[in-house]
């Protein structure tokens, strides 16, 4: 086994001093925008999975639960991903409308972290989505009974091969209605950007009206 720490020791002066600082967080007008610039960096920084994000929610006794999920679409809407409104966090967010969202591009050392009320998107949005979706993706949707306990891999491999049966090998593949997409309409976005002695650099936007109020954070 070896010696080494699990937890990395905090970053010397040697360390900070060569890491060097980073360019602060623009005080643009737009937050969806930056976030937008920002993904796109993202993109080609992040060696998989640009798009991966936090999905916080609390259950009706108020605990919280979270989990990676992945943004489908972004823009004045919301902040939009795919799942059953039966799992569990499907379930935690029609009880309650509201979750936040947190993005980690640790290649670049950065957040961006959202918070707001919830709303199903329109069924042909989630229409078009599904029907993009790998097929055997699709098939495994209505397969899968998602978050509900599973007495053994084979029990699922045995629901996948009857959806096969029902739909057959080819021709689309439905919906189902469980199956729908959710947008965090954000009331607030907070930017966060690495810098040296965890002097962190924190822009946060609130809505305000049809605009957005802009408050720098300290670190």
């Amino acid at each position: 086994m070896s010696d080494k720490p699990i937890i990395p020791p905090t970053p010397s002066d040697t360390a900070y001093q060569a890491a060097g600082d980073r360019p602060p967080v623009p005080d643009a007008g737009d937050p969806v925008a930056l976030f937008a610039d920002w993904l796109r960096d993202a993109a080609e920084a992040e060696p998989n999975d640009p798009n991966a994000m936090a999905l916080a929610t609390v259950d009706p006794d108020g605990m919280p639960d979270v989990r990676m999920v992945l943004l489908k679409d972004v823009g004045e809407a919301g902040f939009t991903f795919f799942t059953h409104r039966t799992s569990a966090k499907g379930s935690q967010i029609e009880a309650s409308g509201k979750a936040a969202l947190g993005f980690h591009w640790k290649s670049l050392r950065r957040q961006v972290r959202v918070r707001g009320p919830v709303v199903r998107v329109p069924e042909a949005q989630a229409d078009a989505y599904f029907a993009s979706r790998a097929r055997i993706s699709q098939l495994g949707a209505w397969a899968s009974d998602q978050s509900q306990p599973l007495g053994s891999r084979s029990v699922l491999q045995d629901s996948l091969n009857a959806v096969k049966r029902r739909f057959g090998e080819t021709g689309p593949v439905p919906r189902p209605d469980r199956w729908v997409g959710y947008a965090v309409v954000p009331e607030t976005i907070e930017f966060w950007q690495d810098q040296p002695w965890r002097l962190h650099d924190r822009l946060l936007f609130t809505r305000d009206g049809h605009g957005w109020a802009r408050t720098r954070l300290c670190p």
